[in-house]
C-alpha cells in the first residue's frame, strides 16, 4: 500500500515548491499530490517536471488549506494508502525522515498522527506542541506584553517539557502532519468551514480523542515559518474570523472536552504550577 503526501500551493514561490517536492521525491513517499488553489495553472508544468511522483491537481479556486488537502486525502483513500503526509510548501527534510516516522507508526498501531521536532532554518526550536487553546491563550500570545505572554506560553506551548521526549499531544502543528489513513477515515477529514489556521487544532483534537497524537523528537525537520497573520492585515482578519468559527464549534468558555484533555495531558507530563 502506498504512502502519499500533499502540499497545497497558492501563488507559492518556486524555490519553496522545488525544495519540498525534492525532499518528498527522495523519500519513500510514493505519490505527492500538489493541489493548486490558484485560479490559473501557471505552475503546472514547473511542478510536474520536478518529479514523476507528482500528481498535479487544479483546485476549485482558493478554497482554503484544509479543503485543498482534503482533495488529496480522498485520492489517498482511493489509492488504499496506509499513511498520508500533509505538508506546508516551506518544509525541508532528509530522505530518511519519512521512513523513520513510518517505522514508529508501524510499531505503534495506536498512533493516529505524528509530528517530528520542528526547527527554524537557523536551528532554533519551534514550540509547536500545545494544549487545546482557550480564547485567552490566543489573546495573550498576540496582544499582551512579553512578560505575561511568556508565563502563559510556558504552559500552553508545553515549554516546561524541554521538547526532548516523545509525548502524546492534543494540538500539533498543521505544517507537517503524518496521518494513519485508517484513523482519518474514522475521525473524518479537515473541517472545511475553516479556511485557514484552526484546521490543525480541530483535526488533532478529534484524532486525540481516539488515537495517540505523538510528538517524536528523534526526527527533525526544518520549517521556514512565515507567520503571515503577523505581517499582513488581511491574513490577521482571516485568522480572527476562523478562530471565531472554531470557538463557535467547540465552545468559548465552556468546552468540557478541552478541560478534560488538557488536564490529563498536564498530569501525564508532570506539570507543576
Amino acid at each position: 500500500m502506498p504512502i502519499t503526501a500533499s502540499i497545497v500551493i497558492y501563488n507559492s514561490q518556486k524555490e519553496d515548491i522545488q525544495t519540498v517536492v525534492t525532499c518528498a521525491a527522495s523519500s519513500i513517499i510514493d505519490i505527492l499530490y500538489v493541489i493548486d488553489n490558484a485560479l490559473t495553472a501557471c505552475l503546472k508544468n514547473f511542478v510536474l517536471e520536478l518529479s514523476k511522483k507528482v500528481i498535479y491537481i487544479q483546485g476549485h479556486g482558493n478554497v482554503g488549506y484544509g479543503a485543498g488537502h482534503n482533495i488529496a486525502i480522498r485520492e489517498a483513500i482511493n489509492q488504499n494508502a496506509i499513511y498520508h503526509l500533509v505538508l506546508n510548501p516551506d518544509i525541508n527534510f532528509t530522505e530518511v525522515t519519512i521512513e523513520n516516522l513510518k517505522n514508529y507508526m508501524d510499531a505503534n498501531p495506536r498512533v493516529g498522527q505524528i509530528m517530528p521536532k520542528i526547527v527554524y532554518p537557523n536551528g532554533e526550536l519551534q514550540y509547536l506542541c500545545k494544549l487545546i487553546p482557550t480564547p485567552l491563550d490566543l489573546m495573550f500570545k498576540r496582544f499582551f506584553s512579553f512578560k505575561f505572554n511568556e508565563k502563559r506560553a510556558y504552559k500552553f506551548q508545553l515549554k516546561f517539557t524541554g521538547y526532548e521526549k516523545t509525548m502524546n499531544i492534543p494540538y500539533l502543528s498543521g505544517c507537517f502532519m503524518f496521518f494513519r489513513v485508517s484513523a482519518l477515515k474514522e475521525i473524518g477529514l479537515f473541517d472545511e468551514r475553516f479556511f485557514m489556521y484552526p484546521e490543525d487544532i480541530d483535526i488533532t483534537r478529534r484524532m486525540h480523542e481516539k488515537y495517540l497524537t505523538i510528538f517524536f523528537p528523534d526526527v527533525e525537520i526544518v520549517h521556514a515559518h512565515a507567520a503571515e497573520s503577523r505581517k499582513r492585515l488581511k491574513m490577521l482578519l482571516i485568522h480572527i474570523v476562523n478562530m471565531i468559527r472554531y470557538f463557535n464549534k467547540w465552545g468559548w468558555i465552556f468546552d468540557r472536552k478541552r478541560k478534560v484533555i488538557n488536564k490529563k495531558v498536564l498530569k501525564e507530563l508532570h506539570y507543576n504550577e
